[in-house]
């Protein structure tokens, strides 16, 4: 089942788009990428009667992903770090803390006592 926007675009169901057209996702999980702002959108799908979207992208026209530098590394660690760190008790934990909280579970509970003079771990 395949349609035409107004643009020239082609619409294909959920699961109906050929082999060789993949979304952004699919196409990183294969270390690709559509390239930056080269390549035009090939095609898309549309599921839940049309309210969901997603932009294919043809592989064979991608380009590799550049690999990441140190630096970019170290920034990433430091933006993870702190995403996982507790704001109330400045513990660096194992998940993200959510920002509906910004604070751990033990925090949010009132399980653990703060200590205002442990500096912060940044």
């Amino acid at each position: 089942m395949t349609e035409t926007t107004e643009t020239g675009i082609e619409v294909y169901a959920y699961r109906h788009a050929p082999w060789y057209l993949l979304t952004r996702r699919q196409l990183r999980r294969l270390g690709l990428s559509p390239g930056k702002g080269r390549q035009e959108i090939a095609a898309e799908i549309r599921w839940r009667r049309g309210l969901r979207v997603a932009y294919l992208f043809d592989v064979g026209r991608a380009e590799r992903v550049r690999p990441m530098t140190k630096a970019q590394a170290r920034a990433l660690d430091a933006a993870m770090r702190a995403r996982r760190t507790c704001a109330g008790c400045r513990v660096v934990q194992d998940y993200c803390i959510p920002t509906s909280r910004g604070m751990c579970v033990p925090c949010f509970t009132g399980e653990t006592v703060v200590d205002d003079d442990t500096p912060p771990p940044w």
